[in-house]
């Protein structure tokens, strides 16, 4: 399900998705007595940009439709030409025909592959970056792991890779845990995961493990679980065997110094876009969000996958009521049914901690013009584009296939960006509508903004403006184009927004799951 292109859907105040849609959305501010055009409906009070406004009386109870699907349930009747908001849409349940594998299609390849200039490793790996990674075992070792990061920065100590132009920065990526939870518990069993995972990074060319020492979360254990080994690209060390902070930091800064020679010899060379995976996050979504920049992320994620690359679509609460138009192109069964699997799980989650999965949308999403889940994941598919999907994995879980794939993360995005990179992304694509700040260390971020306001206001965070999409400057097609152009430009070096502000660091978050004692 991708949103038609909005030069086809444009009204002239409002926005219709689908023909079968109680609502219509303002693509601007409306004021009360404003008739829209093709629609026979005058507006009945103020209606904010983004906002939904309907388009026939709906009765209290009955189903409210957008983008062809339901949204909620009206929990009052609502007249033609009101705003429909949280005051008088609300969830409910009702039935999804997951019609397993009924819109699967054989995936057409392109004729002539796109390449990028990529980093190779040894093992025939591809990085898209260049770092030194410092990872900690818990977080008593977090301040010793930033201080040695710190002695590399060019914007401190200019001198102190000023022979080494290749390697793009040593990195310090650290957490708040580690230590007081089950040593055989599912907790530490995903952060031994996620730090693995990074650990594994092609985007590193080596990594330093710091401890304490004395926490559940041993080095070794880690090692081991993970299938790593000692070598010249990880080295590992504890804080209480160093003999405390300034012995360590010391000895932490010679052992990177002897790293930088090596990573320095990396190169960028053409690759096919096959060995792109791309991580796909929207955040601070909008009422536009599903309409220009979900779907031009998906029409980019579509020809990634024809060009035999993999796309990560996550956040499993900002899929919740929209989950059938996935398992319809699932390739098997098997992978539809792993899907709902997910699903039940944070249904049974949720209940466990008397929560509700509708606590997602944010006040944010909300003031944007999203009003339940429910219409925040019909929107938040769309960046999934309309291929086949290959497979499910579980969060940080390493990332195998080619195409289409689905991670199960939460939807707070900095802890389901650090599930896919430790599942493998080497690029994260982060669509926005309210505005975003963020990084993702060692792979690049780039922001798309659904809007030509935030384009305007924040044009410092952003990499693409889709609000071009919205006044029909741009076709869903074509903004698709320019940013799988712009995917393949940043995976050859290209600098990220984020990325020239320094962001990366300290969105690490691994996803805190069981009890801490």
């Amino acid at each position: 399900m991708t949103a038609p292109p909005a030069a086809a859907a444009n009204t002239a105040r409002a926005v219709r998705l689908h023909q079968d849609d109680d609502v219509v959305i303002a693509r601007s501010q409306l004021v009360g007595g404003t008739m829209l055009a093709g629609e026979d409906v005058r507006v009945a009070g103020l209606i904010p940009a983004g906002h939904k406004v309907a388009v026939r009386a709906i009765e209290a109870g009955a189903p409210v439709r957008r983008y062809g699907q339901i949204i909620g349930f009206a929990s009052r009747a609502i007249q033609p030409g009101e705003h429909v908001h949280t005051h008088n849409l609300a969830m409910g349940d009702f039935a999804r025909d997951y019609a397993y594998c009924a819109d699967a299609r054989p995936t057409v390849p392109a004729d002539s592959p796109a390449t990028f200039e990529g980093i190779v490793r040894a093992d025939g790996r591809v990085a898209t970056r260049n770092y030194i990674g410092i990872l900690t075992s818990v977080n008593c070792s977090a301040t010793v792991a930033r201080a040695i990061a710190d002695r590399f920065r060019r914007d401190l100590y200019p001198e102190a890779l000023a022979d080494f132009p290749n390697v793009d920065g040593v990195v310090a990526l650290t957490h708040g845990v580690g230590c007081a939870v089950d040593p055989e518990g599912e907790g530490l069993a995903l952060l031994q995961r996620t730090l693995g995972g990074y650990a594994r990074h092609p985007n590193f060319a080596a990594v330093l493990v710091i401890g304490l020492g004395c926490e559940t979360n041993q080095i070794a254990r880690l090692v081991e679980s993970q299938g790593l080994a000692q070598s010249d690209f990880l080295k590992t060390f504890n804080i209480q065997d160093t003999g405390g902070t300034t012995k360590t930091v010391a000895h932490g800064v010679e052992i990177v110094r002897g790293m930088l020679a090596e990573a320095n010899l990396a190169k960028r060379q053409p690759v096919p876009a096959s060995n792109l995976i791309v991580g796909l996050q929207c955040g601070g979504s909008d009422g536009y969000s599903g309409i220009s920049a979900n779907p031009a992320l998906g029409a980019a994620v579509d020809l990634l996958v024809k060009h035999g690359g993999t796309a990560i679509l996550s956040e499993t609460p900002e899929i919740y009521g929209a989950e059938h138009l996935l398992t319809r192109r699932a390739v098997s069964r098997e992978v539809g049914e792993k899907l709902v699997g997910r699903i039940r799980w944070w249904e049974a989650y949720c209940d466990r901690h008397n929560a509700s999965m509708n606590n997602n949308p944010s006040a944010g999403n909300k003031a944007g013009g999203l009003t339940t889940v429910l219409e925040k994941s019909l929107g938040g598919i769309a960046k999934a584009g309309n291929t086949n999907l290959v497979d499910v994995y579980e969060y940080a879980e390493p990332v195998r296939a080619r195409g289409l794939v689905f991670m199960d993360t939460p939807g707070y995005d900095p802890i389901s960006a650090t599930g896919q990179v430790a599942g493998g992304a080497n690029l994260i694509c982060f669509t926005t509508g309210r505005g975003s700040a963020y990084g993702c260390a060692p792979s690049p971020s780039l922001k798309i903004a659904t809007n030509n306001a935030l384009w305007e206001r924040q044009q410092d965070d952003m990499d693409l403006n889709c609000g071009t999409i919205l006044t029909g400057e741009a076709t869903i097609q074509e903004k698709g184009a320019e940013l799988f152009q712009l995917m393949l430009d940043t995976a050859s070096g290209r600098h990220s927004r984020s990325e020239m502000h320094g962001y990366g660091q300290n969105e690490f978050v691994p996803w805190q799951i069981g009890a801490i004692t």
